[in-house]
């Protein structure tokens, strides 16, 4: 997450209580200081702040609230960029405390005026937990929008796992819920828009994995210029599982009949903050082309002292028959804040075409003091054709 500091900050809670003053003709004193607490809070804290100080300060019901937003997006005043995202937090929770549908309607109305000034994609979130089921027809209307954030924020608003926001457990549960949106979204013109339809589509990935093959299946009946490319990213993740269905709709050979060696390793034993290289040969022994995707996992060591799996893409490739191919990857355990490790047992595995196809086990040593500086060209592959 990016710092607050840098998205919402004192700046922003000024610019936004200025707009929102102007707006209703009178001074906003919970806005006006609620940047003094901001030190120690996250992005979303901050936002949430800005959130309820904005709700004190107006007071009044939806109607009144919604009146005031609309007032300062049509003022002089600069209203857009961070400070909306508080905005729209407050015009979310506000329909959803008045309880009507009507405030929840104009809610969805208002979050699709906003979102060209910043994505309303974390404030829908609040809508589509109170009512699913009324907010998706609507929603699904978005798709015809001219404007292009509008129909980004159908499909990206209700992603099953988008980042930063609050889940949405019937979004979960229910993927057959907003692939019509996706349907209707998978051929858009613009490239923002499709990639929010992949992402989408991949979420189902972790609970759904057929019904991400069969949507991409049956994309590709009815595919544009950018259908092939939408659906290989939607694809990423199931490949990596090694899904049949993907593998095979992609067009790699789940029958390939290869012959590999590896994978070999350069250490039995790494330093934290190091690198292991490891190398394989992948050979065709088939009487035809087979194209594989080639992919390595990393087996890390866990605190309990299980193994968890980590898929990295390495290569597709296609070799034709009698074909060997070399790869090399040197692999880096230094330090990232997305991963912590832990001294033990660790292994690399080669998966090709979603199959196992080997696997060497080393062992990661306890960090050192001074830690290892990275070499420049750590985890880059090298592919050597012979």
């Amino acid at each position: 997450m990016p710092f607050a500091d840098e998205l919402i900050g004192v700046a922003t809670a000024t610019t936004l209580e200025r707009a929102l003053s102007g707006a209703a003709g009178r001074p906003m004193p919970e806005l006006a200081a609620a940047s003094a607490g901001f030190a120690p809070l996250s992005l979303r804290e901050r936002s949430d702040v800005l959130r309820d100080a904005m709700l004190t300060d107006i007071g009044g019901d939806y109607d009144h609230l919604a009146a005031t937003v609309r007032a300062a997006a049509a003022g002089a005043l600069p209203f857009s960029g961070w400070l909306i995202w508080p905005v729209t937090s407050a015009v979310a929770q506000k329909s959803v405390d008045d309880g009507s549908p009507a405030s929840f309607d104009d809610a969805l109305a208002l979050l699709a005026e906003l979102t060209p000034r910043l994505s309303s994609e974390f404030a829908i979130r609040t809508l589509l937990l109170a009512d699913l089921d009324r907010a998706l027809p609507i929603i699904l209307e978005w798709t015809t929008s001219p404007d292009e954030h509008v129909r980004r924020l159908a499909s990206e608003g209700t992603r099953s796992f988008l980042p930063w926001a609050r889940r949405v457990p019937a979004l979960v549960a229910r993927p057959d819920a907003t692939i019509p949106i996706l349907d209707r979204l998978y051929r858009d013109d613009s490239e923002y828009v499709r990639r929010s339809v992949a992402n989408h589509l991949n979420d189902f990935s972790r609970q759904h994995p057929d019904v991400v093959v069969a949507t991409a299946k049956s994309w590709l009946t009815a595919p544009d210029d950018h259908t092939g490319r939408l659906v290989r990213h939607a694809l990423r993740t199931v490949v990596k599982k090694g899904h049949p269905g993907a593998l095979t709709l992609l067009g790699f050979d789940t029958d390939a009949e290869l012959t590999v060696v590896g994978p070999t390793l350069d250490l039995d034993e790494v330093a934290f903050g190091e690198t292991i290289t490891f190398s394989a040969d992948i050979s065709n022994a088939g009487p035809t082309d087979a194209v594989l995707a080639i992919d390595y996992v990393v087996h890390h060591m866990k605190a309990n002292g299980s193994q968890t799996a980590k898929t990295f893409k390495l290569a597709t490739r296609t070799l034709a028959p009698g074909e060997t191919i070399s790869i090399s990857r040197s692999h880096s355990l230094r330090a990232i804040t997305t991963r912590r490790y832990y001294p033990g047992a660790h292994g690399i595995e080669l998966q090709i075409n979603g199959a196992s196809r080997g696997r060497a086990d080393f062992a990661l040593l306890p960090a050192v003091p001074d830690g290892t500086a990275e070499p420049a060209d750590v985890n880059e592959p090298a592919i050597l054709e012979r």
